[in-house]
């Protein structure tokens, strides 16, 4: 599933011309709930994931499947090469994770791999993600010290994935003040942008403690 539609179509047709004994594509999505509802309708082996995904996000859109059908495999993509996000992908259940930036004929491969029980991941970014394991990593007990319950709890609305009209509503402010808010929790959080933050709630177990429905 993946919110740009070529894409989607280009894996499609991809995999219908190289690997179409293999695999039939069932559908795509744009939407994670759709994503949800899709696998589950299809009864769906694989899913392939885009951790851009709107709104709730690819990440919490893995959770979910993985919650709901977990038989089914999944592979996660993304545009970017962002570590946090990529061990938020793989603890929410991902069983690989490429970047989109791979030729889209090598997804063939990784596809079979994970019919066979194998999960895949780049060797460079497995690489790092163990070099990253070794450093001392930020607890979320370190962040909510340094957080308010309500920064907290705008924090537990950017990893849903909602628009800024959606969080001042909760939030009691204008979408402007909520703006605002976002822009200064970023910055505290020592990211660059609301995925990087939604991952970053997840390596630090805020999710776990704080479910999202």
């Amino acid at each position: 599933m993946d919110d740009h539609a070529l894409f989607a179509q280009g894996l499609a047709l991809l995999l219908e011309s190289r690997a179409g004994d293999s695999f039939r594509v069932a559908g795509s999505a744009t939407a994670g709930e759709e994503a949800v509802a899709l696998v589950g309708k299809n009864r769906a082996d694989i899913a392939v994931v885009d951790l851009a995904l709107p709104p709730l996000g690819g990440v919490e859109t893995i959770r979910r499947i993985r919650a709901a059908y977990p038989a089914t495999k999944i592979l996660a993509l993304s545009g970017t090469e962002d570590l946090e996000l990529a061990a938020a992908a793989l603890r929410a259940g991902a069983d690989g994770y490429l970047g989109k930036s791979a030729d889209p004929e090598v997804l063939v491969a990784p596809l079979l791999s994970l019919m066979a029980g194998v999960r895949v991941v780049r060797g460079e970014l497995l690489d790092a993600l163990l070099t990253a394991a070794n450093r001392p990593a930020r607890t979320a007990d370190g962040l909510v010290d340094r957080l308010s319950p309500r920064d907290v709890e705008l924090w537990l609305l950017l990893a849903k994935g909602l628009e800024t009209s959606e969080i001042s509503k909760p939030l009691l402010v204008s979408e402007r003040t909520a703006k605002r808010m976002i822009a200064s929790l970023l910055h505290r959080l020592g990211v660059g942008n609301r995925i990087e933050a939604a991952a970053l709630a997840g390596r630090c177990g805020l999710l776990d403690e704080n479910p999202l429905t």
